[in-house]
């Protein structure tokens, strides 16, 4: 929809009631919901097991953790 059709659309619905608009927001609302409900959803993949092959040794952690850490604070920032 474009922007002259959705401007007048909001046009047309400001002068209805509160309650007119409360009512066509449930409507609109029970619609979205039945399409979204309708709509088929893929599953997300599994992330375990994503980093078995990886071998990493606390060692090599606590390495990389002192030399992000060497650095900081600084003082030239």
């Amino acid at each position: 929809m474009d922007q002259p059709h959705l401007d007048a659309l909001v046009a047309q619905v400001t002068k209805l009631s509160a309650l007119e608009r409360i009512r066509l927001v449930e409507r609109v609302m029970a619609t979205l919901e039945q399409e979204f409900a309708s709509e088929t959803h893929t599953p997300r993949r599994s992330l375990y097991g994503l980093w078995q092959d990886v071998d990493i040794s606390a060692e090599e952690i606590d390495e990389a953790r002192h030399e992000m850490w060497d650095r900081f604070p600084r003082e030239d920032i």
